[in-house]
């Protein structure tokens, strides 16, 4: 069997498993995060007639608020259960940035995650194909296949990207992990598979309405393609050409 062969079956298994989900999960006892929508079936292919999107607005980002990165902590896995001796070593798929503007004194707090790129270098470096873009535009990791090399860490410009030095425990089913392997934001698709939305959108409480909006960017009529249309969205690093799927407005 060839390696692309092999890497392709690999991805099969990973997706599949990844897009095993239950009907709801919860961040605690009473609060659930969601009620999936009718699910697709595991053998269905991700088609590129989506590119799912994530459109943060700043204006509406408390600083003291970080809601979004609990939320994917315990939607994923991460964080909660690993080793506290090296901070460094620390996984994190989604981290809240201070940003100041030195002349005015102007403070601005956002969420970064993975960014989705629709050209990711991440993908363009890995010499295994374990780095991918689903056809809708998700970028994931395959841990089967991943060799820890991190060439992708080195490429991100987002600096989105972890890599797991030692053994994990209490791991959670939905987001399979590994010793040795690289890991990021994975839009959660187990959740998007099931018709609903990340963790870290359904969490977002906003100062006055939702800060993060989540949806289909090729669909007009979705919420985020009409608030983008209105109001306009910003790439982080747009100069490099990778037209994330994740945007920003107030920045």
């Amino acid at each position: 069997m060839s390696i692309n062969n092999q890497a392709d079956q690999s991805r099969r298994k990973f997706l599949g498993n990844s897009a095993a989900v239950v009907a709801g999960v919860t961040i605690a006892p009473g609060i659930l995060l969601h009620t999936p929508a009718q699910a697709r079936s595991l053998d269905q292919a991700a088609s590129s007639k989506q590119r799912w999107g994530i459109l943060i607005d700043t204006n509406q980002c408390d600083s003291g608020c970080d809601k979004c990165v609990t939320a994917c902590q315990t939607e994923n896995g991460w964080g909660k259960n690993e080793t506290k001796s090296n901070s460094e070593q620390q996984a994190q798929w989604i981290r809240k940035v201070e940003l100041k503007d030195p002349n005015t004194g102007h403070q601005q707090s956002l969420p970064v995650m993975c960014q989705h790129c629709e050209n990711p270098p991440c993908v363009d470096v890995c010499p295994t194909g374990a780095s991918m873009k689903r056809d809708d535009g998700i970028v994931l990791v395959d841990k089967h296949i991943c060799i820890g090399c991190r060439y992708c860490m080195m490429a991100c410009p987002y600096k989105a990207r972890s890599f797991i030095h030692e053994e994990l425990k209490g791991q959670a089913t939905v987001a399979p992990r590994g010793k040795g392997t690289v890991e990021s934001c994975t839009m959660c698709v187990q959740r998007v598979d099931a018709g609903g939305s990340p963790a870290c959108v359904e969490a977002c409480p906003g100062k006055n309405g939702k800060a993060m909006v989540f949806g289909d960017l090729n669909d007009a009529n979705s919420e985020i393609a009409k608030r983008l249309k209105q109001y306009g969205g910003k790439q982080i690093r747009a100069d490099l050409g990778l037209n994330p799927s994740v945007r920003y407005q107030g920045i």
